[in-house]
């Protein structure tokens, strides 16, 4: 059953009204863009490489433990309560590219949000930005039954861009919300990323 599909700046209340709903799947996805067509045919191209990341954030909105970051060199926070899925080095074929699993009421107290962000490995030695590829996007999936809760697709143009922030689960007033947030940004490592909230 297709969820409901968001537009960029939107929220949405994943746990009111949901009350049982404790492990959700975020599924990120995306394929390569098709390579500019040069005066000999097809302009050979490496793979973009896109790694899906989630920084667990602080009330203030800091990162205040290196360890809250998940991504594909710490595959889970300490109480593996956000795991990731693990590296999709191509984007090719279909459905997700790289799942992060978030057990709602396992989040340690002190994470107040969940940023989903995506960047491209190695971009700037492969000179590689995220106008290189098309139909991405960020989804909500409910882990008991596989149902998608929510879809928010990247529609922007994020030429130039080599990390995007894709969107956001949040606390708010007990329940966990998600919010569409769809920027562009400039990190060539998750780290350097990451950094942003230290």
């Amino acid at each position: 059953m297709a969820g409901i599909n968001l537009v960029k700046g939107q929220k949405i209340d994943l746990t009111k009204g949901n009350a049982g709903l404790s492990n959700v799947i975020v599924g990120l996805g995306w394929d390569p863009a098709e390579p500019a067509r040069g005066f000999f045919g097809m302009k050979k191209q490496a793979n973009v490489d896109c790694d899906a990341s989630a920084l667990l954030l602080s009330e203030n909105g800091k990162l205040i433990n290196k360890t809250n970051l998940v991504c594909f060199h710490n595959k889970q926070n300490p109480n593996n309560s956000v795991v990731h899925s693990g590296d999709n080095l191509t984007g090719d074929g279909d459905g997700d590219d790289e799942q992060i699993k978030v057990n709602l009421k396992e989040i340690p107290a002190d994470v107040h949000k969940v940023l989903v962000v995506v960047n491209i490995y190695d971009a700037v030695n492969r000179k590689q930005d995220f106008g290189m590829i098309k139909s991405a996007y960020i989804r909500i999936i409910n882990a008991a039954g596989n149902s998608e809760l929510v879809r928010f697709n990247l529609t922007d143009n994020y030429t130039g861009f080599t990390a995007l922030i894709c969107g956001e689960l949040y606390r708010h007033g007990g329940e966990w919300k998600f919010a569409a947030v769809g920027e562009g940004s400039h990190a060539a490592h998750i780290n350097q990323l990451a950094e942003r909230y230290i």
